[in-house]
């Protein structure tokens, strides 16, 4: 009786102790609380049960920020909470006793912590070959035909095509579907056309053919063929296309696979196979014409040759080349990738032409593939090309070996009326560079695009019902596991779409059809009459060709200058979406037969605009406000010998090129710019006295007397500052000084 007396007496007196210390400990200081929470985030046994728990290092970091958050802002923390962390503060506990409440809170803004297992089972991608199982219940034959441009690799694949009883064409672009189309019609072999925006059938009352050409994304996966041609297989590795190419290659139900592209992607295509337990044939070609690499750059556009193709990286530089070719008395072609592929078919057309007196070709590697053009020699005015990394992050580098030798490869195709191709610069300093890029072996292509398919994300919103699906579609990314086979292919697009539309209430199905609309989101005019689809599809107001009408003002005139040109092609961008959206809500986009035909019209109006493009560039420059429809999105996209403000006398650059603050690109550029700058100004010596160059751009109406006060303010403030461009100090002291002069 006396120990339980005893006993209960320590027992009473501890809990006495513990009160006082609650009572002296009740009103916590704010620092003594973050040094306890601090302390909680830094154990390791946390972060591991967080892991155990769903929590990766990310997501962990998100859910203390919330937590920490919580507490320190919140009037009022639950009882339990705060009694807690009152123990802890007064040494009565541990900051381990905390994790029970951090869970629950990390499950209130992660609601998928309470199905994890589910949703990672749903977003695991280490088995694609497993996604296809009519493939995998045949033994396919896999020929992969590896050779550089104009070696006659798909040449020989087509003719296995044309052979078989029943084949599927798969190319990357829309153009290259419809030359297969045409080609296998002419060979008398009844060939349909698919792609996102169209469908045309070799026979009249609309039955399916046998073979069928298409742009990749629209191959079925469920259909049999006899033989499947995979075109360009590099580009399974491309950061948003590569999906469409693995898909291809792992589903297509033919017993022949013929696979075409670059030997970098050899080892790639056999690893996947073995996955399948397929073997892969490898055929190698060789070129069939010479290329021979120049040793001496073009230097100036009074070089030119009939058979000449400049190739540039930014629209920018297409109008300027352009404007300075026919400133000579010389006819060009344009073709860029913004263009209808009409356009670029004439275009095309109209430089292969022997009667036409157009010989020279100025583009964009849009010329890289797709369209068969006459080309003696490809002359580079870049080798610097802004570009999308894996990360969705805007890069501004040299070209990768890949891409030089698919655009110099365009040189000398056989067949035509040049048995020899030639490649060189535009500028002797990238003449080097480009013979050092050519000589690099092709990087091997390491590992195919995945993507989430819209079954898996109405799976993910099953678990998650209020998550919107851009959210979903980044938690899929974050849980998805991949073999080193594999990658997840940029979203970016995608997400910002589903952003763009998420506050118009659609069904989650449609919705992700409208996200996979092929657009660009650099267009506000595209990306506003979307987010105005989206709008009367959800009111269940069928889209008619009178509602297009209005939308886009028709008829729409022959453009004026550059800036009615661009709009013009975003409408022509809008039609292709309608069309594209036809084809998966045929009932809410019924009038697909007069869009068409309206849109052929389009295709004249731009066609006229382009022939007549150097007009449009000068009406451009005298039109105060309309510079700016030509910028780039990569203002860096030039090479420093573009920063400058005109490249000869015969022309100049755009007025948008004033605009652009001039950035060192590397130390090579900035080491040789001030000896090209010296040169460019003894040309301009030689042809013009002494005239300045502000007199000269204002009697050629590329310079208003406002913008040229502008441009003094600007170059005032940077003296100020102390900051200078690529060219010197003095240099740019004595062209201000002289440009006042001339001014007063």
């Amino acid at each position: 009786v006396l120990e339980a007396v005893w006993s209960s007496l320590r027992m009473f007196s501890k809990s006495c102790n513990q009160v006082q210390i609650k009572k002296k400990c009740y009103s916590l200081s704010t620092g003594e609380v973050l040094k306890n929470l601090n302390k909680f985030y830094k154990r390791k046994e946390i972060q591991r049960l967080g892991a155990e728990n769903g929590l990766d290092a990310r997501l962990f970091h998100q859910a203390f920020i919330s937590f920490r958050k919580y507490i320190i802002e919140s009037s009022s923390v639950s009882a339990d909470l705060h009694i807690i962390l009152n123990d802890i503060c007064c040494g009565a506990g541990h900051v381990d006793d905390l994790f029970p409440f951090f869970l629950r809170h990390a499950k209130q803004i992660f609601p998928m912590l309470d199905c994890m297992d589910d949703l990672r089972k749903i977003s695991d991608l280490r088995l694609p070959p497993n996604w296809y199982p009519d493939a995998r219940a045949i033994q396919r034959k896999i020929i992969f035909h590896a050779g550089p441009t104009n070696s006659g690799k798909t040449y020989h694949a087509i003719q296995r095509f044309l052979s078989a009883k029943s084949g599927i064409y798969c190319g990357p672009l829309k153009l290259l579907a419809h030359e297969i189309f045409q080609k296998s019609n002419d060979a008398k072999v009844p060939c349909d056309l698919v792609t996102g925006e169209e469908r045309v059938y070799a026979n009249e009352d609309a039955r399916q053919a046998p073979h069928v050409a298409c742009t990749i994304e629209m191959c079925s996966t469920n259909t049999p063929y006899e033989v499947a041609v995979i075109d360009e297989i590099q580009m399974i590795r491309d950061p948003a296309r590569g999906w469409a190419w693995t898909r291809a290659l792992l589903g297509l139900c033919a017993e022949e696979i013929h696979v075409c592209g670059e030997a970098a992607a050899i080892d790639l295509v056999t690893e996947l196979m073995y996955t399948t337990g397929e073997e892969v044939e490898v055929r190698n070609y060789k070129r069939l014409t010479p290329l021979t690499v120049l040793d001496y750059a073009l230097e100036s556009l009074d070089n030119l040759r009939p058979g000449d193709c400049i190739v540039c990286f930014s629209k920018n530089d297409i109008y300027s080349v352009s404007r300075q070719i026919e400133a000579r008395g010389l006819e060009c072609a344009v073709i860029y990738g913004s263009l209808p592929p009409g356009t670029k078919l004439e275009q095309a057309k109209k430089f292969n032409d022997p009667d036409d007196p157009c010989k020279i070709l100025v583009a964009t590697d849009a010329i890289g593939m797709g369209l068969n053009l006459c080309i003696r020699r490809i002359i580079f005015n870049s080798i610097v090309k802004p570009t999308i990394n894996e990360k969705g992050e805007k890069e501004i580098d040299s070209i990768t070996t890949s891409q030089a030798l698919q655009i110099a490869g365009r040189a000398g195709r056989y067949g035509s009326s040049f048995k020899q191709g030639e490649v060189t610069t535009m500028h002797r300093d990238d003449l080097m560079q480009l013979k050092e890029i050519l000589s690099e072996p092709v990087r091997p292509v390491k590992a195919a695009g995945l993507h989430p398919t819209p079954e898996q994300i109405e799976m993910f919103a099953y678990h998650l019902p209020d998550a919107t699906l851009s959210n979903l579609i980044d938690i899929f990314v974050s849980l998805s596991q991949v073999d080193g086979l594999y990658f997840v292919c940029n979203i970016d697009d995608f997400k910002f779409l589903a952003d763009m539309i998420q506050h118009i209430p659609l069904n989650l199905r449609s919705r992700y059809v409208f996200c996979t609309a092929p657009l660009n989101r650099k267009e506000p005019f595209v990306c506003t009459t979307l987010l105005k689809f989206a709008r009367q599809f959800s009111r269940n107001e069928p889209l008619t060709f009178d509602w297009v009408c209005r939308h886009i003002k028709w008829p729409l005139a022959a453009p004026k200058n550059i800036k009615e040109l661009v709009h013009l092609e975003a409408v022509h961008d809008v039609f292709d979406l309608y069309l594209w959206l036809s084809y998966r809500f045929m009932d809410m986009f019924p009038d697909a037969v007069l869009v068409r035909d309206i849109q052929k019209k389009l295709d004249d109006i731009i066609q006229v605009g382009v022939c007549n493009i150097t007009k449009l560039i000068r009406a451009s420059a005298a039109a105060p406000g309309t510079a700016e429809v030509v910028s780039e999105d990569f203002p860096l996209s030039r090479t420093k010998r573009d920063t400058r403000a005109v490249s000869d006398h015969h022309g100049a650059k755009s007025t948008e090129a004033f605009s652009i603050p001039v950035e060192v690109l590397g130390e090579r550029r900035a080491k040789n710019s001030k000896a090209y700058r010296s040169a460019v100004r003894q040309e301009d010596m030689k042809s013009h006295g002494r005239e300045s160059l502000a007199n000269r751009l204002l009697r050629e109406g590329l310079l208003t007397q406002e913008m040229l006060r502008q441009l003094e303010s600007e170059w005032q403030d940077q003296h100020r500052n102390g900051r200078y461009g690529l060219g010197s100090k003095r240099d740019d002291q004595n062209s201000s000084k002289e440009t006042g002069r001339k001014k007063k």
